[in-house]
């Protein structure tokens, strides 16, 4: 199997044992690591749950785009949420970068997430051959 890691400055460093995204499968599925609300300048959390959600969603573009595609190229999404009550919040900013037909998803209430957390995404793109 061919695999090529994909890095930008434009996301946050991987703060672990992970790369930002690995492309496999000749180059046409890349499986993005989970992404916290890191503003990848300052490697520091940003505040609130709203502000988090944009963040995350930028990070995961970042990365989309360091790997040759976009977030539409998005075909599966999971969502880590501390406090499912944010779900609504979560669906308002995705409708703002994401679009039609969305990718399949799932949303898992966990107790903890790295830093503090609110939330965190990460994601399975398929480029176009």
């Amino acid at each position: 199997m061919n695999k090529q890691i994909i890095q930008t400055t434009d996301a946050p460093q991987a703060i672990g044992t992970y790369s930002q995204a690995i492309r496999v499968s000749g180059g046409e599925t890349v499986y993005l690591s989970g992404q916290i609300g890191l503003d990848p300048s300052t490697m520091q959390m940003v505040e609130g749950v709203e502000s988090q959600i944009v963040r995350v969603i930028l990070n995961m573009k970042a990365v989309a785009v360091a790997s040759g595609g976009s977030l539409s190229d998005v075909v599966k999404l999971n969502v880590y949420l501390t406090d499912l009550a944010n779900f609504a919040k979560v669906n308002e900013i995705m409708a703002n970068h994401f679009s039609q037909p969305y990718p399949a998803r799932a949303a898992i209430g966990v107790a903890a997430l790295p830093r503090g957390a609110l939330v965190e995404m990460d994601a399975v793109m398929v480029l176009p051959k």
